[in-house]
């Protein structure tokens, strides 16, 4: 007499299953995390209660030791201007927009000056601040 069962069972584990869901919740958290782009200076920005996120095209940084950046490259406050034409002619006037990334020790009129060469261009001007925690 043969005891044994003739329907084998086995005990294997398919991870088939297991890599699709990874690759969904990956794809899931790349596309649901936040866009921010780094800035080439350390800038220590205000702080809102909310705050809004607005895609930015063209960035003006100054730290607090006054260097400037557009768009993550060096530039002088003489040559502000010179820099942000050729980015702000290309795309249409209600697209215009340049996001300030000031440190927050920087004076007053040193944002000043730089929303002013944008808004001479026709360009609109953003302060970009974090939340508060």
């Amino acid at each position: 007499m043969d005891f044994r069962s003739r329907n084998k069972i086995e005990v294997g584990f398919s991870m088939a299953s297991m890599t699709d869901l990874i690759f969904l919740l990956l794809i899931f958290f790349m596309l649901t995390s936040s866009f921010i782009t780094p800035s080439g200076l350390t800038v220590s920005l205000p702080t809102t209660k909310e705050p809004v996120i607005i895609q930015q095209k063209v960035t003006v940084t100054i730290s607090a030791d006054l260097q400037y950046m557009v768009n993550d490259k060096p530039t002088t406050l003489a040559n502000l201007k010179a820099d942000l034409e050729p980015l702000l002619s290309g795309s249409p006037s209600a697209e215009n927009l340049v996001v300030l990334h000031i440190d927050r020790t920087v004076p007053v009129e040193y944002l000043v000056n730089v929303a002013d060469i944008a808004t001479a261009l026709k360009a609109k001007v953003s302060i970009a601040t974090k939340p508060k925690e």
